[in-house]
């Protein structure tokens, strides 16, 4: 059976706040919850006013002491932006608190600009091999395997288990990483909307077994807009592909309302963009957007579906994840 899982990003619309956002997000948790998803990932953005989700380690203590079993994780953590001691640390606690439950997924973008990344950690030498030695210093500190010429170095609470990690990629790039280590792999369809089945076919042929992961595990990101009529659809996909022609121009400070972009004429300019967005979105009537995600997994072979939402209204966005838990998991 597909699993059916969710992103948000705690967007903050126009004429809300980041108190808002973040009571939305963790409303979207429990309700996520209870409605059957599988698992629930927050992300980490930076110098992006229109996002408050800036710290998903922070979020999802709050996130996971408001809920009693759905999977709490990152989606992802921007690994360059941190100290691998740090994360490790942060991430076993998490699991301390929460065992068993915890998802570590790890990006090497930026989530921000070069300039807010290179503050957030000045050490930061964005290049694949620092990555990778990352990710090699994680793995060795979530198994008491780490030491100095002074000694072992720990990352504090040991704890007998550890979170679930997984590898985020949206070029494919990553997907090899993945295999490597031997991490689940999500592949960012919502960033990237000609990621194919052949990163998850790269991803499988790579993967070794790890202590974490015996076989692998793929799970794919897409945005998704789920409407109770076909013109509610279309409200909404307007909106989201005006809102993606904003982020491409390097706009991440406002969130629009319909009201305020329906009249707007996309250019013809504006349109080829659209059509080569296309990919990153899903949207329609719920026995639509049912039928095109049960495609898309089979397409590029995986298990799980992981969906992401923005859109301004609250009540459109929460409608739109009831919508596919009644016709992807509760049908």
């Amino acid at each position: 059976m597909l699993r059916i899982s969710i992103l948000d990003q705690s967007i903050i619309p126009k004429g809300s706040t980041a108190s808002e956002a973040i009571a939305n997000t963790i409303r979207l948790a429990k309700l996520a919850e209870t409605s059957g998803y599988h698992r629930f990932w927050v992300s980490e953005h930076h110098n992006a006013t229109m996002i408050a989700g800036s710290a998903p380690e922070l979020l999802m203590v709050r996130l996971a002491s408001e809920t009693q079993k759905i999977r709490i994780g990152s989606g992802g953590i921007m690994l360059p932006n941190h100290s691998a001691l740090k994360l490790a640390e942060n991430f076993r606690l998490l699991e301390t608190m929460y065992p068993g439950r915890i998802d570590l997924g790890i990006g090497r973008a930026p989530g921000g600009d070069r300039i807010s990344a290179s503050l957030l950690n000045p050490s930061n030498q964005f290049t694949e091999e620092s990555y990778l030695q990352q990710l090699e210093y994680l793995q060795a500190f979530f198994h008491d395997e780490a030491s100095s010429q002074y000694g072992p170095l720990y990352a504090v609470p040991i704890t007998p288990t550890v979170p679930t990690p997984w590898i985020l990629s949206s070029s494919g790039g990553s997907a090899s990483i993945a295999g490597r280590f031997g991490m689940g792999l999500a592949v960012a369809r919502f960033i990237n909307g000609f990621a194919g089945a052949e990163i998850v076919e790269t991803y499988r042929k790579a993967f070794v077994p790890s202590r974490e992961m015996s076989s692998p595990q793929v799970l794919l990101a897409i945005s998704v807009l789920c409407a109770d009529t076909e013109e509610k659809a279309g409200q909404l996909r307007k909106l989201a592909d005006y809102t993606l022609l904003q982020f491409e121009k390097g706009n991440f400070r406002e969130m629009k309302r319909y009201e305020d972009i329906k009249d707007y004429v996309f250019t013809d300019a504006e349109l080829e963009r659209i059509q080569y967005n296309r990919g990153r979105i899903v949207s329609g009537t719920a026995g639509q957007v049912r039928a095109e995600l049960v495609s898309l997994a089979a397409e590029m072979g995986v298990e799980e579906i992981m969906v992401a939402s923005m859109t301004h209204s609250q009540e459109d966005r929460f409608r739109s994840f009831e919508l596919i838990a009644q016709t992807m998991i509760n049908d």
